[in-house]
């Protein structure tokens, strides 16, 4: 999975089409991303004392990371992720650009 913790990307597909967001949490195992803003579902959370009374909650919920494309940061637009040896490290490109994420 080449989108990390920290990455501006863009959703692609889906109800969220076209909404941008910084990505808050990766799931590399699950091949998701949890974005900051995106996918927005409202949970029922009970009482957890007697005082409190139960609520709807609006809580940001995993998407496919195949559904979102990375930010390119000179050109801000969406692009694919490449790679490149530079002075033996691994660094991530952007394909349209072909400069340093």
């Amino acid at each position: 999975m080449l989108i990390k913790k920290g990455d501006n990307v863009i959703v692609i597909s889906g109800s969220d089409k076209g909404k941008t967001g910084k990505v808050a949490v990766a799931f590399p195992s699950a091949g998701k991303v949890l974005i900051e803003g995106v996918n927005v579902k409202k949970r029922h959370q009970k009482q957890s004392r007697e005082n409190q009374k139960g609520q709807i909650v609006e809580k940001a919920m995993p998407i496919r990371v195949s559904k979102v494309m990375i930010i390119d940061p000179s050109t801000n637009k969406k692009t694919r992720i490449g790679s490149k040896m530079i002075a033996d490290k691994k660094v991530r490109i952007g394909v349209r650009s072909g400069k340093e994420i």
